[in-house]
């Protein structure tokens, strides 16, 4: 346990929070379960184990390889990967398109020069911007989308507007910040399907959980995709990241502590969230500095207006690193100290623009 928490200081920082936060809480610890928002946990679980099975086929390593071999310049292997992030992300979440996006570019800096630290952090911009387009992008849409009540369709026709201008913007930014010199790659064979069984059992069970996580159906939808997978591939319950399924369920009990405190709540109700341009800089102020998904948990306890709080907080994604965890990620995974200053000279400007001009044209 112990080293599992100094692998995962988030875990740790929640767990001490939980420490403190029921010792204020008038409120029973039998009555903790019932603050988590258990459709939203199962649909994350489901997420998980499909993009995981993906991930373990090899069949995003295939197809980044067919990428590879048909670009020519820097400023096209920038473009084509930030559209692939970009793309990745609305249907295998942020996180799982960097797991997909930064070894290959890691890959492709060993055979070539490219500016690596540059490429990776607009790969991160750009599954910020991808994933805020669908319900499954990431997890504060997920369990924004449960809060909703509404369809899929609806919620990904509410982002599409706000993903069009971010997704223009980046693609304008890249291609101003790569050079258009020619790139030598040196090919090599296309790596072979790991387990092409396992990729078409995860694709063709994507559909029917989707169908029946609309119709309020999560739960049903779980247990069958487990059930199949542990018939067919139980190691991929093994390799599930269980960790952050348990950070979640942290996340939804410490803020809901948190939010029901009377000093909390008396503060937050002098802000006037019930407006929605408020709500809309509230949330964006708050991912800077607790990310974009406790956020949107703790300001869904003050506003219903779950539109607006998911443009503000999927904006609210972009700026500072901790806007959104995956900026750690792709942070981590380069593990290059400058990295970290790279990112805010072009995350902290993207912020400012894309929040003003979203600001100018529909608020």
């Amino acid at each position: 346990m112990i080293s599992t928490l100094r692998r995962d200081p988030l875990l740790a920082l929640l767990l001490l929070a939980l420490l403190v936060l029921g010792s204020l809480s008038p409120l029973p610890v039998a009555s903790y379960p019932l603050l988590v928002d258990w459709p939203t946990i199962a649909a994350l679980t489901g997420l998980l184990l499909l993009t995981k099975g993906v991930e373990q086929s090899g069949g995003l390593q295939r197809a980044g390889h067919w990428l590879l071999g048909r670009v020519r310049t820097e400023r096209g292997l920038a473009l084509a990967l930030v559209a692939a992030s970009a793309g990745l992300s609305t249907v295998l979440t942020n996180d799982v398109a960097l797991f997909v996006v930064v070894p290959l570019t890691l890959g492709v800096a060993r055979i070539t020069a490219v500016p690596l630290v540059r490429l990776v952090v607009f790969e991160a911009l750009a599954v910020n911007a991808g994933s805020a387009l669908t319900p499954i992008g990431n997890p504060q849409n997920l369990f924004l989308w449960q809060q909703s009540h509404g369809g899929f369709l609806t919620f990904t026709l509410h982002m599409l507007p706000l993903v069009a201008l971010l997704v223009v913007l980046l693609l304008a930014l890249t291609a101003c910040a790569f050079s258009s010199r020619a790139m030598v790659v040196v090919q090599s064979a296309p790596p072979p399907l790991a387990d092409k069984r396992l990729l078409w059992l995860a694709l063709a069970l994507y559909l029917p959980f989707l169908v029946l996580a609309d119709l309020q159906l999560v739960l049903w939808a779980l247990a069958g995709v487990a059930l199949v997978l542990l018939w067919a591939r139980p190691r991929v319950f093994v390799l599930l990241d269980w960790g952050l399924l348990l950070v979640f369920v942290l996340m939804f009990i410490d803020l809901r502590l948190l939010a029901g405190l009377e000093p909390v709540r008396s503060l937050v109700a002098g802000v006037g969230l019930g407006e929605a341009q408020r709500l809309y800089w509230a949330g964006i102020v708050a991912s800077q500095f607790i990310s974009n998904v406790p956020a949107a948990i703790a300001l869904a306890e003050y506003s219903d207006n779950w539109r607006m709080l998911a443009w503000a907080v999927n904006i609210g994604g972009f700026g500072l690193a901790l806007g959104s965890l995956a900026n750690l990620i792709a942070l981590r995974m380069l593990g290059q100290g400058r990295a970290w200053l790279v990112f805010h000279c072009w995350s902290l400007p993207f912020l400012l623009v894309s929040a003003g001009l979203v600001y100018l044209l529909w608020l």
